[in-house]
């Protein structure tokens, strides 16, 4: 019998929190872009970016609930999303030294019906100033890559942080409770 979720995220962190959950699904990664349009509020893209992933990914599935997530890294209004390299790591993390920026995921649940349900669920995560010979060790690490802000709060980067306020786990990539809330509503986990 087939799984009835598809999990359209490649990202390791997303599909060890979702196995968290008890939740029966497979993946199949989307290849949507996540771009953010000129003006785009980091909300509204993390927002738009989970759909698109979910719908994407829906229309290999058909008959299928399909989960889509994108997680954004914001200080106001600037979206720092995956560095292209080091050096934008670097810039990244130069720019999050020693202040709070909110960490958004959005999630979009594609039903087998085609209807789409989205929330984004937001973090505020405080940094300590970080020493410029940190930041190069930690990009030594390669740890900052793939990640939205270049850098992963259960990593090595947890080192930086002073205080998460909202949910922790919002910040490595899926908000598990309102995750949680949703699956259970659809009867796609136990409760």
């Amino acid at each position: 019998m087939l799984a009835p979720l598809v999990l359209a995220s490649a990202s390791p962190r997303r599909r060890e929190l979702l196995a968290e959950l008890g939740v029966d699904f497979i993946v199949d990664a989307s290849t949507a872009p996540e771009i953010p349009f000129p003006g785009e509020p980091p909300a509204a893209f993390a927002r738009r970016a989970a759909q698109d992933k979910a719908i994407e990914v829906a229309n290999r599935h058909a008959g299928r609930f399909v989960l889509g997530a994108d997680t954004v890294v914001a200080l106001g209004t600037t979206i720092f999303g995956k560095p292209s390299d080091r050096a934008d790591a670097r810039r990244m993390l130069q720019a999050l030294s020693g202040r709070t920026h909110v960490v958004m995921t959005g999630v979009a649940l594609v039903d087998p019906a085609g209807a789409i349900e989205t929330f984004v669920v937001e973090s505020s995560v405080e940094f300590r100033a970080i020493h410029p010979s940190e930041i190069e060790t930690y990009l030594d690490s390669d740890e900052p890559f793939d990640k939205a802000g270049a850098y992963a709060v259960q990593g090595l980067a947890g080192q930086f942080v002073v205080a998460v306020r909202g949910s922790r786990s919002n910040v490595i990539g899926l908000p598990m409770e309102a995750t949680m809330e949703l699956l259970i509503r659809r009867g796609l986990a136990p409760r």
